[in-house]
């Protein structure tokens, strides 16, 4: 019995003895993740040099090794195949992209110091490897003015659109042609000789010249609105914190004037709390008529039992107008004679 107690105890001695050897004289062996860095390899070993070494140093390692196993330069080596050698010289150039960088250089310091981190070694290595090559930054600057761009041209196709629309419309037309006639740009006179001019030359400039009427003399709001170099996406990030600013200055003199020294509403302060009353944006609101708005203002619609009543109407009129349609009379009809619950398949 005495026998077996010593050997159990001896047997426990030489299992701490080995754990401590592991543990403390061989700290960075279990450190070494295939598939990590330099796999089973130290970095630092492939290259010949201390952790303590320096870039330079590092560096001059570097070139040496590489020029002796690089593809370009392979001759045959004692015990070496062209494949081997290339092998060789990829280990290589890995090691010294791990320790050229500093940071990447600091986390697998770290991974040798800190081998029982081992998912933690994972993460930092591919999070590394992966991460972007180019500065955020710039790629978020080269999307915001890409999207401007797009939408600045987008906006002039659309008013140009709605210009070329205008000119057709006999109202605006006969408008723009009666200002052009008294401001001497459509007036006609003979041509003779080399100076006169086709019919199609003479449509054209009167044409252009209704198009630029209406251009200068038409408020067009709404989406369709002369576009801005302001509106754009680009100049509205530029200018937030200054537009945010004098929101919050808007905002405090509104609470004082209006909630605390409980002054009366002006006609600019009405349409505001209509609009927003509404839920219409700024250039929805400005595409109103000035009919419409001085209507909404006779019906004190500021107010919100006001508002209330007038939702209303505008809703059972709506009502009335789509039962009276005879386009929504036939959609009724065939819903209900042979609506989706009637279709069948050709095979059926």
């Amino acid at each position: 019995m005495a026998a077996l107690t010593e050997c159990g105890r001896n047997c426990g001695q030489w299992i701490g003895i080995i754990f401590i050897v592991v543990v403390v004289f061989v700290p960075s062996a279990t450190a070494l993740i295939e598939g990590l860095y330099c796999g089973t390899q130290i970095c630092y070993d492939v290259l010949g040099v201390s952790r303590e070494a320096v870039k330079s140093d590092i560096a001059r390692a570097y070139r040496q090794i590489a020029r002796k196993y690089h593809p370009d330069r392979f001759s045959s080596l004692a015990g070496e195949t062209r494949e081997s050698a290339h092998q060789k010289f990829l280990l290589i150039a890995t090691a010294y992209e791990t320790l050229k960088d500093e940071d990447s250089r600091r986390d697998y310091d770290y991974m040798l110091d800190h081998p029982e981190e081992y998912y933690s070694h994972y993460y930092t290595y591919y999070r590394r490897r992966l991460a972007p090559k180019v500065d955020v930054r710039i790629v978020i600057l080269v999307t915001v003015v890409a999207i401007s761009i797009f939408q600045y041209y987008s906006w002039w196709a659309s008013y140009t659109e709605a210009i070329n629309y205008l000119s057709t419309v006999p109202k605006y037309r006969i408008q723009a042609t009666e200002i052009a006639k008294q401001l001497g740009l459509l007036n006609k006179t003979k041509e003779k000789g080399k100076n006169r001019r086709s019919k199609e030359e003479i449509r054209e400039q009167e044409e252009e010249v209704i198009r630029d009427i209406i251009k200068n003399k038409i408020d067009i709001k709404g989406g369709y609105q002369k576009p801005k170099i302001l509106d754009i996406l680009l100049c509205q990030i530029v200018l937030f914190p200054y537009c945010l600013c004098a929101y919050v200055v808007w905002y405090c003199k509104w609470i004082y004037r209006f909630t605390i020294c409980r002054e009366e509403y002006g006609d600019e302060e009405k349409l505001y709390i209509i609009r927003r009353n509404m839920k219409m944006s700024q250039s929805q609101f400005d595409s109103l008529e000035a009919e419409q708005r001085d209507t909404l203002l006779e019906r004190q619609l500021w107010i919100k039992d006001n508002y209330e009543v007038y939702k209303e109407e505008q809703e059972e009129e709506m009502k009335t107008k789509m039962a009276l349609d005879p386009r929504w009379k036939r959609y009724r009809r065939w819903m209900k004679n042979e609506g989706p619950g009637r279709l069948t398949f050709i095979d059926d």
